[in-house]
Formats: structure tokens, sequence, C-alpha cells
């Protein structure tokens, strides 16, 4: 070690070529890996309705469902969709079908088969966004409000990557516990609540006084961290003294809208709360939602 070097003598010292080890990576260690492509061949399910989503029930597939959910309570039959469940922990998102849709494996993925050819659509910001701009809804037209809620929109999809993998991935799946990561994301995580409740301190929703897009992709990461449910880390992160944060997710939680589809692609909880496959507004039927 240097005399400039900071790191006592017993740090980590990355080699000079990194080589993948299978058995690191803590939880999710089976399912990730530094190539892309299809592990096997597996076509996907086609349903009877215009859009295809194939996806899983966590923060950024939710976000789609919810959309979708508010469209058809809006009315836009054009937004009718199957849902069919992609269970990431088993690897489907590996398959030739699937990565044909999302060459980057990850969840959500649409293919919007009212269009010739078929539309396919990866990136959950980039599906909110196609939607919104499908429909024309939860996107201001007026130039200043789309712009702020497009700001927001973007700011979400930048910030997520320290919540879910860098604080979540620490804090809560990692083979052990370590302080250094646990700090470094806690500290980003918070200050990133302290950006949404100051803002929400002056703004009823994200871009405004209107419900949009950017509400809906903001709220199933940091909506569901402030009402301590997920990474069972309320407390740790005293998400209670976000008063603005507590305030918008309480009113977007309790849209029926959003309670449904938090349901979609769910694969634990409740019978009540969980749809794991949608193929129409009937699969609701006898559901009550997941409260907040």
């Amino acid at each position: 070690m240097s005399d400039a070097d900071p790191r006592p003598s017993s740090a980590y010292t990355p080699p000079k070529v990194w080589t993948w080890d299978k058995e690191s990576g803590g939880r999710f260690a089976s399912t990730n890996r530094p190539i892309a492509g299809p592990t096997h061949e597996k076509d996907l399910p086609v349903g009877k309705h215009p859009l295809q989503l194939y996806s899983m029930g966590t923060p950024n597939g939710v976000k789609v469902t919810i959309l979708l959910e508010e469209l058809l309570a809006l009315g836009h039959a054009g937004a009718e969709y199957d849902a069919h469940l992609i269970e990431i922990g088993e690897g489907d998102q590996f398959g030739s079908g699937f990565v044909a849709i999302n060459p980057n494996s990850k969840i959500p993925a649409l293919l919007d088969r009212s269009t010739e050819p078929p539309t396919r659509v990866f990136e959950s910001g980039a599906i909110l966004l196609y939607l919104a701009e499908k429909f024309g809804e939860f996107l201001p037209s007026e130039h200043h409000a789309r712009t702020e809620t497009l700001n927001w929109l973007f700011w979400q999809m930048g910030s997520a990557p320290y919540l879910g993998g860098g604080f979540g991935h620490f804090y809560a799946y990692a083979p052990e516990p370590m302080e250094y990561p646990i700090n470094r994301f806690a500290m980003e995580t918070k200050r990133q609540l302290d950006v949404l409740d100051r803002h929400l301190a002056d703004n009823r929703y994200m871009g405004g006084d209107v419900y949009s897009i950017a509400d809906i992709a903001i709220w199933p990461w940091y909506g569901v961290l402030a009402l301590g449910k997920i990474y069972d880390a309320g407390e740790f992160l005293d998400v209670q003294s976000y008063e603005n944060v507590q305030r918008w997710t309480r009113e977007v939680g309790t849209r029926p809208a959003v309670e449904r589809g938090r349901m979609v692609n769910r694969t634990r909880g409740e019978d009540h709360e969980v749809v794991r496959e949608r193929r129409g507004p009937e699969d609701f039927d006898g559901k009550t939602g997941v409260k907040i």
C-alpha cells in the first residue's frame, strides 16, 4: 500500500483482469451473469389483447400495470392487455422469446400488436412514455408541464439504481452486511427522499397539480419505501420523517387503479392481493387489492 492510499492493508485489491465468480453475488447469483443473449429457447405466450406485457410484480413492473389500469379506468378499450408472468428468479428473462423483445433481459417488456409490424418496447420509463403518448393521457401537452413531468420521470430512472441496485442490494440481499456500502447507499437514498419531500412541499403531484406518469414511475419505488414495505427498511431510513412524501404516498396509493396494478404479476401475498397473470378485468373478481 502506498503512503497516499488511505485504505487499510487488509482491503480488497482488485485483480488486473476481472473474472466471473459464479459463487459470489448473494441471493441473485444464479441469474446474474456478465454476458447478454438467451440461455435457452422458449417462445413467449400470446394472449387475445392488443397489448402483451411480460413482467413481474416488482417496482419496475408495477409501474406499467398501474398505468394500464389507469388507462382502462378512463375508458380506453385499446389499453386492454394480457400480463404474462416472467419469473426472474427462474431465469425466464433469458429465454429466446423474451430476449427478442428486450435484449437487456430485464422486466418489464411490452409488445404492441396493434401496429404492423408489432412494436416492442422495453425499459419501464420508455413503456410509460409510449403508452402515455399512444393514448394521450397522464402526460401534459403544455410545454412547461410536459417538461416538468419528463424531468421527474427521468429522475426516477436515473435514481432507482441507487435505491434498488445499491441500497436494497447491500441492505437486504448481499451475502453479508457491509458497513461502507450500506452507509453509502443509505445516505444517497435519504438524499433522494429529501429531494422528493422538498418538491412535494410545494406540489400536490410530481409534475405539479396533475397526476401523471411521473407519479406512476416514482410511487412503486419511493412510495412503497415510504410505507416501509420494501427491504424492511422503513425504520432504518426513518421514512416517517418525510411528511410530504407520506402525504403523496397515501394519496396515490388509495387510487383504485393503483391497487389493481399492484396485484398484477404478483407472486407473493394473500390470495385476495394476487393476480399472477391477467387476461381481463374479470381476473380481479373477488379480489380486494393490495392496501397501503
